[in-house]
């Protein structure tokens, strides 16, 4: 009898069959796109192991002696006997040392409401993550590497922009199968992003050889991972980590891994004894048309348009795109029977869109960049508008009627670039390591108002009193912003 292990596959072969057998070749070579391997997962029975022991004391979806199989090797934690574990088997490797230590203190000390709240998330996700990376044959452990990305949210957002459960970056994503464009972002998808992921984690293993320096290539790219290791002439990753080409984040990325699978399989014993876990993941599929409205949807199905959201965080707007003519959206299980019921499908369309009416002739980009929307986005909703638009030309705008422009749905067109974001976080922790070196002026009598020009050096070097004390006596303006001419700094 064929196990489900292999059930997945068929499914696959089968996509790509044809009819006649002078085609066999070409089944045998076709690989199917992320959209259509996650059909299978499509069927409820086959995302929610209903039979899959569970293993006591344990994140849901955790490796354990139900699930190890060949030819996934077993790894036992060593070192760590005076935590009296349970749980001391993985499916990746795990060790304890200074590093994997430092998290497990963090995660159960300052960082404990953060792993709670993880923890509770993954009720939803692990075990849907854990049966895809199994049904791919990687270690289902590896659902720490997710949780160390995101906390398991599907809407995670990094500096860099890198998006969803697994944090993909736009590049990456689509390097692996993953459709991102105005309307649809699957890097948020559990299901699709959880399959690239596979496919990505399994090039890296295969690439490197060492689960730790697949986890590594993960945050930091396989690029500079392979650099690393010509660099240092070692694939053993601790031995990297002792140089200082690696980032810090790189450096502390896989030790944090591991000390989230110690947790993560003895809740009990680090104290988690009431985690209230999110009920797993489960739903039915509604076809509709392309440009369908998800708030008109939202009220068919008698739910709130948040919570049909949550079910497809992969679409970014109030509607589907219109360039498909169909579009399948997961409902919460019941659902569906109000939209086989309703007559009017065809008539939840979106068009209550906002408008915008040129004030000087312009062209279509010029609008596109006054809206941070992308031109081919106008161009599909405006047909009859070639590149020019005339003075007091109505542009339809992709922003639906009731909506400001600055609600969080359309939050992604106004972010500041990467380039910005790191500056950001550089000047951050610049400012913060003086913060720590400077000494407050109480009751300051002496002023300097910032000129065109001024930085915090120089008027640190003009009035000769330290940065650090600059910046700490007047936090409440340099904590939010680089100093600003007009600005008043206490200084004595």
């Amino acid at each position: 009898m064929m196990t489900k292990t292999w059930m997945p596959l068929l499914m696959l072969a089968l996509l790509g069959a044809c009819a006649t057998s002078n085609k066999d070749s070409k089944v045998a070579d076709y690989k199917p796109s992320v959209s259509e391997e996650a059909e299978y997962y499509r069927v409820q029975e086959n995302i929610i192991e209903m039979d899959l022991p569970n293993c006591k004391g344990c994140i849901i979806g955790s490796a354990h002696d139900g699930t190890f199989t060949a030819p996934l090797k077993i790894y036992e934690l060593e070192g760590a006997e005076h935590l009296g574990l349970r749980n001391k088997k993985f499916d990746i490797p795990v060790v304890w040392n200074k590093q994997v230590a430092g998290w497990v203190k963090f995660f159960t000390g300052r960082g404990r409401q953060h792993f709670q709240n993880y923890t509770q998330r993954s009720g939803r996700y692990a075990p849907v993550l854990s049966k895809i990376l199994a049904d791919r044959g990687l270690p289902r452990d590896l659902i720490y590497l997710a949780m160390a990305e995101s906390g398991f949210m599907n809407h995670a957002r990094s500096w860099a922009r890198a998006v969803g459960p697994w944090q993909f970056m736009p590049y990456t994503g689509k390097r692996y199968g993953l459709s991102i464009d105005y309307y649809v972002d699957e890097r948020r998808d559990p299901i699709k992003a959880s399959i690239a992921a596979s496919d990505y984690l399994k090039d890296l293993y295969n690439l490197f050889g060492h689960w730790e320096l697949a986890a590594a290539g993960y945050n930091a790219g396989e690029g500079k991972m392979a650099r690393a290791i010509r660099m240092y002439r070692t694939k053993d990753f601790w031995k990297l980590t002792k140089g200082r080409y690696l980032r810090p984040e790189t450096k502390n990325y896989v030790p944090k891994i591991m000390a989230l699978a110690i947790i993560g399989k003895n809740l009990d014993k680090f104290g988690f004894t009431e985690i209230k876990f999110e009920k797993a993941l489960d739903y039915e599929e509604i076809m509709v048309k392309g440009n369908t409205d998800l708030y008109e949807v939202a009220e068919v199905l008698q739910i709130d348009f948040e919570e049909l959201k949550r079910y497809n965080p992969e679409v970014v707007r109030w509607q589907v795109p219109p360039t498909t003519d169909i579009y399948s959206l997961r409902v919460p299980v019941g659902a569906k029977e109000h939209w086989d019921s309703f007559e009017g499908k065809d008539q939840v369309i979106a068009d209550s869109f906002k408008t915008y009416v040129a004030t000087t002739n312009m062209t279509l980009q010029q609008v596109s960049r006054k809206f941070k929307v992308p031109t081919d986005v106008l161009a599909d909703l405006n047909p009859g508008i070639t590149s020019r638009v005339s003075k007091k030309t109505e542009v339809i705008l992709p922003f639906r009627e009731d909506h400001s422009l600055k609600a969080s749905m359309y939050a992604d067109l106004y972010e500041k670039s990467p380039r910005h974001n790191k500056r950001r976080m550089s000047y951050s922790r610049s400012i913060s390591s003086y913060m720590k070196k400077g000494k407050v002026v109480r009751n300051p009598t002496v002023y300097y108002t910032v000129r065109k020009g001024d930085t915090l050096w120089n008027v640190a070097k003009k009035t000769g009193v330290p940065m650090g004390t600059i910046i700490k006596t007047n936090a409440h303006i340099i904590k939010k912003r680089m100093i600003l001419p007009g600005d008043k700094l206490a200084i004595r």
